[in-house]
């Protein structure tokens, strides 16, 4: 026995002997809490890639789906896709998050989930603040879909196609008001609130576009989790 451990066990005797563990308090001191992890370190650790600043952890009590909080939903069976390329493999059906409902069930993998998660809550909610009563519902316009990008004959599998991608066409206020994408994007009411949330998308999404990158996404937010980049596209 080290000297070390036997000098532990006369102390441990002592106190014994003494009463002194016989009259410590059943409950000790809860430990200080450990400081808060950095937003960027918890969003990575969460959907693998890096965050804007502003964006907070995903992590809490509760319920989890896709290890996370605030993910309304359940798992689906694996979908095999129609041509090579296509399916989604451990997949969820997401129908809300942090609360706010999406206009349909949402079929995309975790890591999209994750990210859709994230910035609905701590990009979207607090852009549109109290306007109108606050978000009530995000409106899907894409989810999974076995189609080629932007439904162009003879091009590559689009990331909807592997349950990566979600299309959002505008956000529905708790007055009923109903911000689209394509007619709130040039508004001086929206286009503000609009434009800094497809911002913020770039980050915890891989690919963000919108009604500036082309005509095909003038009226909707095409974001999706690719993973063949080495950082983010956004346009």
């Amino acid at each position: 026995m080290s000297r070390r451990v036997a000098g532990l066990a006369g102390l441990l005797l002592l106190l014994a002997t003494q009463g002194g563990l016989a009259n410590a308090p059943r409950n000790s001191p809860a430990p200080e809490p450990r400081p808060k992890a950095p937003v960027g370190d918890v969003l990575v650790q969460a959907i693998g890639v890096a965050a804007p600043k502003g964006l907070s952890k995903l992590f809490g009590k509760g319920p989890k789906l896709c290890g996370a909080t605030g993910i309304e939903g359940k798992p689906i069976a694996p979908i095999k896709g129609a041509r090579k390329g296509c399916g989604l493999k451990n997949g969820v059906e997401v129908t809300a998050v942090y609360g706010v409902p999406l206009s349909q069930p949402t079929r995309i993998d975790c890591p999209t989930a994750r990210a859709l998660a994230a910035w609905v809550d701590q990009a979207v909610k607090p852009l549109i603040g109290d306007t109108g009563g606050g978000l009530a519902e995000v409106q899907i316009y894409g989810h999974y879909a076995c189609r080629t990008r932007n439904n162009q004959k003879g091009a590559k599998v689009s990331e909807h196609g592997k349950g990566r991608a979600v299309d959002i066409g505008g956000f529905t206020l708790a007055d009923g008001t109903y911000v689209s994408v394509q007619s709130g994007w040039p508004s001086k009411a929206h286009g503000p609130a609009l434009k800094a949330a497809l911002k913020a998308a770039c980050g915890p999404f891989g690919t963000v576009l919108g009604p500036r990158a082309n005509r095909h996404h003038r009226d909707h937010f095409h974001l999706d989790t690719a993973r063949y980049r080495s950082g983010p596209y956004c346009k």
